[in-house]
């Protein structure tokens, strides 16, 4: 038996919430989860979210990595990078030391990449 954790990545899922599923609550995970189907309420994970394209999220979000390819809204916060694919939609707030959109999003939220160098540290570093 291997001791070593696990991989994260989206071909090894802990958990799937599938089209046509709906779910409200508080949602914990460890490893991968994705959503397919519609979620409401809170999801705390230090672990990968991938919001599908079908997915449909009304959540404060507090994960390692989020993936969206789907919609989403509330309040996201990752403690690594958010992404939000061509086909995902964002509404709310997101916090992120990285950040990525691809052309095509639809973004209609408040972004902060907090965590990640400023500028004005950067610029007292290189003229030191």
């Amino acid at each position: 038996m291997k001791d070593k954790p696990r991989e994260l990545n989206e071909t090894k899922l802990a958990g799937l919430i599938d089209m046509e599923s709906e779910f409200k609550g508080d949602l914990t995970f460890k490893g991968s989860f994705r959503i397919e189907g519609n979620f409401k309420g809170t999801i705390n994970s230090d672990s990968l979210l991938i919001v599908g394209e079908r997915g449909k999220v009304e959540a404060d979000v507090k994960v390692g990595q989020l993936v969206i390819n789907g919609e989403i809204r509330g309040t996201l916060q990752a403690s690594e990078r958010v992404e939000v694919h061509n086909k995902g939609r964002v509404f709310g707030t997101i916090l992120s030391p990285t950040l990525t959109v691809e052309e095509g999003a639809y973004l209609e939220a408040t972004c902060q990449t907090k965590g990640a160098a400023r500028p004005a540290a950067a610029k007292e570093a290189a003229e030191a």
